[in-house]
């Protein structure tokens, strides 16, 4: 029996025989040929062949994952026809007298490596990404066909030393029970769509050779693998996996029921949804409201700045579907890590410190409100919350307020009807952390966003792997702030709540109704398991 640690992403335990899956990689021979140009003209066919075949697999992502995720392969599409690498493979042909094949194989890793040597994170995926699409373009010039598959019937764990999106999104869900990688990270694209597939993922973890047809447990509470479990062990994850079923069956029980505390305390509990689709699994899960919708989505979803109709349909859906419970839409939140081309927005050095969210907002306030407009109107067809991202100073949320009055004066004399709404803002900087007791009373209510606000408390990129380790998002500093926004809340009258991952982590349910939380927003799925923690705290 062996056991070895990896980085887990996301809470699961599955057993089953592990397939070792073998990238297909083709063997690529340096070739002299007399006629370059027969070779760039090759080196041509296979990019539009790779570009087809991309098309099909964005279309299969959006099936299974949604428009937005589905936009890893728009980032494919670009870097097959992208002129440097195209210029640097047409060179290595002309100036060597090479196959087509050695071109883009020598191509390949002469760009990865030099993505894979930057300091910025996102470039450095950006190497997994041409390697990926390279290897495509080397199997349409080698005519070899790309699988992703066991050769039987059965369930399995996939063992690999990497996945690419591509073969990530071409598994069989039905036969997949999980998979486990010796690289990786859990911020990949990989990663991302594995967890919007709900397939289990080990990754990280030192898989030794010989793995093919072993047994195998997956951990993924404690981030480990188990190879060839010992009875004991075995008998120990059946029964673990019998209980957790049987857990999930009286979770179901909980629906319709009041989300309070043993002493009678009441904590709202929402969901957080990304896109009008998501709307089905808050009601399956018997959310009380909608706690964040992020409405970035409609314009990552879009190849044009969504107009204000299209952004009235959707906020109106959300808040018809909800049929008067609580709908609280965040503004845009564009930036950092979320990039849009048509928005022009130039790359920079340190994006979680840049120009984001409000900042564009109140830059550019043609698209604000174009955005206030829609929600205003929406407010009449149910129970709708502004909420403002990155606030950092109080000028900030009084200049919002302010164009939001101008929108509701010309909505006025336009003749359209809205209702007054509650508003709110995030707390997601150390700054708005220090000056809530003067925050609260501009506002409605506050909601912790609990990722950039620890992430900014510690100085550390949660999106950069090698700092996982300091990532402490339990934090006693962390902590303090967020009963600090509490008691600023409460001291001024208004309601405080959180809406980021730490929402929804069962350890600290019980330390947060402690210090006074008045709501919770997490991922649909978690609601039902947040609410039995409630009802379990005093």
């Amino acid at each position: 029996m062996k056991v070895l640690s990896g980085k887990s992403l996301n809470a699961f335990t599955v057993s089953g025989q592990a397939f070792k899956f073998e990238r297909k990689i083709t063997t690529v021979s340096c070739i002299h040929t007399p006629s370059a140009e027969d070779e760039a003209g090759r080196f041509a066919a296979a990019q539009q062949t790779a570009l087809e075949q991309l098309h099909e697999l964005r279309d299969t992502a959006v099936s299974k994952v949604g428009k937005q995720l589905a936009k890893i392969f728009d980032i494919h599409m670009v870097l097959t026809l992208d002129d440097d690498f195209s210029d640097a493979v047409r060179s290595i042909i002309s100036t060597q007298r090479v196959n087509a094949e050695y071109a883009v194989s020598l191509t390949s890793y002469n760009f990865s490596k030099i993505f894979a040597a930057m300091d910025d994170d996102y470039m450095k995926e950006r190497a997994a990404d041409v390697k990926d699409i390279s290897e495509r373009v080397i199997r349409i010039l080698s005519r070899k066909e790309e699988t992703v598959h066991a050769d039987d019937e059965e369930k399995y764990i996939i063992a690999a030393d990497d996945l690419a999106p591509s073969e990530t999104i071409q598994l069989e869900r039905e036969r997949v029970l999980a998979f486990v990688t010796r690289q990786g990270s859990t911020n990949s694209h990989t990663a991302i769509l594995a967890r919007t597939m709900n397939i289990p993922a080990l990754v990280s973890a030192a898989i030794p050779k010989g793995v093919n047809g072993k047994y195998a447990i997956i951990d993924g509470f404690k981030g480990i693998l188990i190879l060839d479990p010992e009875e004991e062990i075995l008998k120990e994850y059946e029964k673990k996996q019998q209980n957790e079923k049987k857990r999930q069956e009286l979770l179901q029980q909980l629906k319709g029921k009041p989300t309070v505390t043993k002493d009678g305390k009441e904590i709202k509990l929402y969901a957080n949804i990304g896109e009008v689709k998501d709307l089905g699994a808050v009601l399956q899960n018997d959310a009380a409201g909608i706690g964040l919708f992020r409405s970035e989505f409609l314009y990552l979803q879009s190849d044009h700045f969504p107009t204000e109709e299209e952004q009235f349909q959707a906020y109106k859906t959300v808040a018809e579907v909800m049929a008067g419970k609580k709908v609280i839409i965040r503004t845009l939140d564009i930036g950092a890590d979320k990039q849009i081309d048509y928005f022009g927005l130039d790359r920079e050095d340190n994006p979680a410190l840049g120009y984001r969210a409000v900042r564009i907002c109140l830059n550019r306030p043609e698209i604000f409100k174009t955005q206030l407009r829609a929600l205003l109107r929406a407010s009449m067809f149910g129970n709708i919350s502004i909420m403002v991202p990155m606030i950092a100073s109080v000028w900030e949320v009084k200049k919002v307020k302010e164009i939001m009055e101008e929108v509701k004066t010309e909505l006025s004399t336009e003749g359209l009807p809205y209702k007054e709404v509650e508003f709110g803002v995030m707390i997601e900087t150390p700054a708005a952390v220090m000056i809530a007791d003067d925050l609260a009373k501009e506002v409605d209510f506050f909601s912790i966003g609990t990722n950039d606000l620890t992430q900014y408390t510690l100085a550390i990129d949660r999106q950069n792997a090698k700092l996982d380790r300091f990532y402490d998002s339990h934090h006693p500093a962390v902590l303090k702030m967020i009963q600090m926004v509490i008691d600023s809340a409460h001291e001024e009258g208004i309601w405080a709540g959180i809406c980021g991952e730490l929402g929804a982590d069962l350890t600290l349910t019980e330390t947060f109704v402690k210090m006074g939380i008045d709501e919770l927003s997490v991922a649909p799925g978690m609601v039902l398991k947040v609410r039995q923690k409630i009802r379990e705290a005093e």
